[in-house]
């Protein structure tokens, strides 16, 4: 821990000023924001993605990634138990701080008020000694004796209001040294907590990525199991396999032949059976001849006939 920078930076000239406190909360509190903002991302980002993105393609990433997921819920709890510690822990500072805080500006305006009061009584008498001695020569015995009077009751009002004023800025001291103390102790607590945050911070950051990266080590190695899987796959035998164990059949349906409505018996073929021409309508075809100059032309035997026989 390095020295203790907070009880002596932080300090205003204005007794009833608290930026300097203020600052320190600040950014503790910021602190603590950036605690909570890294513990909710443990939180909801690796589940998710061991749970979603894993779970259906790859079972034992997923599971590797479920395991990450409980290992870095363990980290987040052990954060929000830093956090909340901390939080505590300030708490309980900033309720005597407060206290030391309202204190202080109760009395300085207290102190201040019984100024006013004595600087008031100064001025009246003042007054009533500038009233007897204007009517030293012209006022009667009995205005005298009033002046008189009024006089001593004003040198009394300032000597009390005197004591006060003197009580009150005793006091104003007292409660100033006891808050100065106080403010000492904060700092070197705000302080302490502060080097307490940023080292569990780092720590816990350098754990996540060391985890981030043995995940990534572990799933490639997965992965490469899947690619050695992968180059032993055979189109051919896959197809062959395929066809040898679902084959349905090797030969394809008989072509539909013509039925003559009169002549059911003549043209009926057994179902499923290819059948030819009907000998009895029809003779064979002769075969074509080629003519020596024309190739892409045919002769009919001259004993062909169209007229059926």
């Amino acid at each position: 821990m390095t020295g203790s920078l907070f009880k002596g930076n932080f300090w205003t000239s204005d007794i009833l000023s608290t930026i300097g406190y203020d600052s320190i909360i600040q950014h503790l509190n910021n602190g603590r924001k950036n605690c909570k903002e890294f513990e909710d991302f443990l939180k909801e980002s690796t589940l998710k993605r061991a749970l979603e993105v894993f779970k259906q393609q790859v079972d034992n990433v997923a599971q590797s990634h479920i395991h990450l997921a409980q290992t870095l819920r363990e980290e987040a709890r052990k954060i929000e138990e830093f956090r909340e510690k901390q939080k505590l822990l300030q708490k309980k500072t900033e309720l005597v701080m407060d206290a030391a805080h309202k204190q202080k500006s109760l009395q300085f305006k207290k102190t201040m008020d019984a100024k006013k009061n004595y600087e008031q009584k100064c001025r009246d008498k003042d007054e009533a000694e500038q009233a007897v001695h204007r009517s030293a020569n012209v006022a009667n015995p009995k205005q005298q004796e009033k002046l008189f009077v009024k006089l001593a009751t004003s040198k009394t009002a300032v000597e009390d209001s005197d004591k006060v004023y003197m009580l009150h800025v005793n006091t104003l001291d007292k409660v100033r040294n006891e808050w100065q103390s106080e403010h000492i102790k904060a700092c070197e607590v705000f302080e302490t907590q502060e080097c307490e945050r940023i080292n569990f911070f780092r720590n816990a950051l350098w754990l996540h990525m060391n985890q981030l990266s043995q995940q990534c080590v572990t799933s490639d190695e997965m992965y490469e199991k899947v690619r050695k899987s992968l180059e032993m796959c055979s189109i051919e035998k896959d197809i062959e396999y395929f066809v040898n164990h679902r084959r349905t059949g090797q030969t394809p349906p008989a072509p539909i032949m013509y039925e003559n409505f009169y002549c059911p018996q003549k043209n009926a073929a057994p179902p499923g059976k290819a059948t030819g021409p009907n000998s009895a309508r029809r003779g064979p075809l002769p075969n074509p001849k080629s003519l020596p100059d024309d190739p892409d032309y045919s002769l009919l035997d001259n004993n062909y006939s169209l007229i059926y026989q």
